[in-house]
């Protein structure tokens, strides 16, 4: 995947195959300035409404799996995390009305393509924009809505920490693995005298500053 600035003011069809791809519409990737996502997608939804382009950008997601992150108060919490920060994705039939509706959005960077080399002078081409092939977008999504919610920790091995509750309770320690996909961590803890690794639970644990 190559981003580049455009050369020109205009889109030009990608050729797969000898044919443009302008066969009704396909899912693209388009590149946005990091922490404005949702910006990108309000604006943009309100600019295809208002450029009246409704019937050729029909659909703007952003792709997110559902994560548990324990609060300032220890208790956990779910929300959402982008499964593609700095991305998102349109589905559009392209052409060179939508292209410019889609890149003139404020905190677009642009779409994920190839770039094509100048042919004269020096500085990067033009940058055609590549639809995502449908077994891709499908993947995307279903794991998006399949997935269950990770419990997310802000942990790392070599931290301290102080467990909360079960048998080691007010025992300190030092993280020494640390396994997101099944909520659990491992720490070594001063046990008569001796440092024993013991597995506990994320929200067993609170990490000493």
């Amino acid at each position: 995947m190559t981003f580049a600035s455009d050369e020109s003011d205009s889109y030009t069809p990608v050729e797969e195959g000898g044919d443009a791809v302008q066969l009704g519409a396909r899912w693209y990737a388009v590149q946005v300035a990091s922490g404005c996502e949702n910006r990108v997608k309000m604006n943009l939804e309100q600019r295809t409404e208002t450029l009246d382009v409704a019937t050729r950008i029909l659909q703007i997601e952003i792709p997110q799996t559902p994560i548990i992150k324990p609060n300032k108060s220890g208790k956990q919490k779910e929300s959402a995390e982008k499964v593609f920060p700095g991305y998102v994705l349109v589905k559009m039939v392209m052409d060179d009305e939508t292209w410019q509706v889609v890149k003139n959005t404020p905190n677009v960077i642009n779409f994920v393509g190839a770039e094509q080399k100048r042919r004269y002078g020096r500085g990067r081409g033009h940058v055609k924009p590549l639809p995502l092939g449908m077994a891709e977008v499908e993947r995307i999504f279903k794991q998006s809505q399949e997935q269950k919610a990770i419990v997310k920790i802000d942990m790392a091995t070599g931290d301290k920490i102080m467990v909360l509750s079960g048998p080691f309770k007010d025992f300190e320690g030092e993280v020494i693995e640390v396994s997101p996909e099944r909520s659990k961590l491992k720490a070594l803890l001063s046990i008569f005298g001796r440092d024993t690794p013991v597995e506990l639970e994320f929200n067993q644990v609170q990490k000493q500053s």
